[in-house]
């Protein structure tokens, strides 16, 4: 194996110091620069076509009774305050069984 010479090329690194890249033009329908001009002199650019709902009746059906369903939800943690859900929390571990109870492990 005999070693050339040169310098190491590496894959999309820095290109060499005399060579720079081409920019690319945007392309343009007829040559001119496309420009909205809205009616009434406002710089506001037009607001977007309305989406089209392409849902079935049950898909809309379901994601209403998902709405309804997280609603009640939120309602129901909204309407304890902390001190409530703690002490609910307190009273279901009070009422397990000693098998969840954590073992001792290790002297003293």
């Amino acid at each position: 194996m005999s070693f050339t010479g040169g310098r190491l090329k590496l894959k999309g690194g820095v290109a060499a110091p005399g060579k720079k890249k081409k920019k690319s033009k945007a392309k343009v329908d007829g040559g001119e620069l496309a420009v909205a001009v809205v009616e009434g002199g406002s710089d506001d650019p037009p607001p977007p076509p309305p989406r089209q709902d392409r849902r079935t009746e049950a898909e809309k059906r379901h994601a209403a009774a998902v709405a309804a369903r997280e609603a009640e939800r939120v309602a129901a943690l909204a309407s304890k305050s902390h001190r409530e859900r703690v002490a609910e929390f307190n009273d279901k571990l009070a009422s397990l069984s000693e098998h969840h109870d954590i073992p001792k492990v290790g002297p003293g």
